[in-house]
Order: C-alpha cells, then structure tokens, then sequence
C-alpha cells in the first residue's frame, strides 16, 4: 500500500510497512462511539443532492451560466458527504504528499470522465445503483485501511481502485443533474464549469483534510483512534450502500 502503513484489523493493532508494532489502538467503547457517529452521518449523507434555490434555478436556466455552475460544483463537492468519506479514507494513511497528489488525481481523473460522459453522452444509469457502488466504495477503502484484504492474503491494486470508483462517484454527480432535465442551451460550457467547480471543491475539502489528519498525527490519539475512526467509515459505507439498495427495491 503506498500510504506506507495499515491496521491489523486481527490483531488490533497499527503496523508500518517496516514491521514496527505500535501501541494497542483504541478501546471497545471508543470504536462504538466512532461507529455511531459514522452511523449518524451515513444518514446525512443519504440526503445529499441538489435542491432548493439551487435546483430552482437549475431548472429555469438557459444558456451558458459560468459562475453559478462553478459555484454549485464545488458546493456539491464540499457537502458530499459520500465522497468525502471516500477521500478520507484514500489519504488516511498517505503521509507524502506526491503520493496524495498521485491517487486524489486518479480520483479527479474517473469522475471528471464520468460526469460528463454521463450527462453530455447521455448515458444513463440508475441513481441507486450508483450511489450504492458509492457506498461500497467507502466500505473498500475502510476495509483496506483496517488490513482485512492483508488478512485473506489479497493486495487489491490501490491505485485500480481508486480510478475505478471513481468512475462510479463521477456518475453519481451526472445522476443528480440528469434528474433535473436541465436546459441543452449551453450545456457544454456548463458542464465543464461544473466540473471545474467540482475540482475547486475536492482541492479546497482535500486542504482541511491534510491540515486536520496532518495535526492529527502528530499526537497520540491518531495511533489510538485509528482503528476506530475506519470502524466508523465502514459503518457510513455499509448504511449507504443499505440505503441506496432499499430505495432501488422499493422505487
């Protein structure tokens, strides 16, 4: 893994790729609470999308509207609790900064391709399904980061993966335009502001990640808490996918 380091789901402990054991993580209780807290914002997240003022005036928009469509990219982005989740857990454990620069790249690249293949290419696909792919997406990344795929003797190919899911968060952004039946009178120049706008939003989220998981890790409480805090991304990821699965179900 290039982040250079992994939890020991089996053994509860965190271990470097040099094969130093660090301090025992976390306490039962703690993982508990970090789970609920996962939980409670798995149902935040269920309600993502775009409505009110801003889907108003999506719908009553024609032509090209450049600086509106950058803003709501990059405000879908940044209230995405779903992809940011998915973020989190890629930069957990990566501590050079070339290395985050490598696989949020490859995370911009998939859904940048997907956004505006779906929406300009029309291709459609079934929002639920989608968002529950989404989901899924944030169980690997905790599941990984936990050391599961280490403990079955599988290495998953971390760089495949995170330009594989995102193909599948980049359709869960077309999803929620193609849902609104927005004017084709300068469809193109909105689109690519959007995505821009969307690229805007995962720098600027990405920024307070490293300076909160940097500041982090400068103290005891992320080796304790590490453990934990993917138990609970494993619990949005597994309500999310849930969710999403009940709302295909039952539409």
């Amino acid at each position: 893994m290039a982040s250079g380091a992994t939890i020991c789901a089996t053994r509860t402990s965190f271990r470097s790729n040099s094969g130093v054991r660090q301090p025992r993580v976390g306490t039962p209780s703690v993982e508990i609470a970090l789970a609920a807290v996962g939980l409670l914002l798995a149902g935040i997240a269920s309600a993502h999308g775009i409505s009110g003022d801003d889907q108003a005036f999506l719908l009553r928009a024609s032509g090209a509207h450049i600086g509106p469509y950058v803003y709501l990219g990059a405000k879908h982005m940044v209230t995405g609790y779903d992809h940011l989740a998915f973020l989190a857990g890629v930069i957990f454990f990566l501590y050079r900064l070339k290395d985050v620069a490598l696989y949020v790249t490859l995370f911009a690249v998939g859904h940048s391709a997907t956004l505006l293949l779906g929406v300009l290419g029309g291709l459609h696909v079934n929002s639920y399904l989608v968002d529950a792919v989404i989901g899924l997406s944030v169980v690997y990344k905790a599941f990984e980061n936990l050391g599961g795929f280490r403990a079955l003797g599988f290495e998953p190919n971390t760089k495949a993966a995170v330009l594989f899911f995102g193909f599948f968060h980049g359709f869960g952004l077309a999803t929620k335009l193609q849902d609104l039946a927005i004017s084709q009178d300068g469809l193109v120049a909105n689109m690519i502001s959007f995505n821009v706008g969307v690229e805007i939003g995962q720098l600027l989220a990405l920024s307070v990640m490293l300076i909160v998981f940097n500041a982090w890790r400068t103290t005891g409480s992320f080796t304790r808490h590490a453990f934990a805090t993917n138990v609970a991304l494993l619990a949005v990821g597994f309500v999310l996918f849930g969710y999403q699965l009940t709302g295909y179900a039952v539409a």
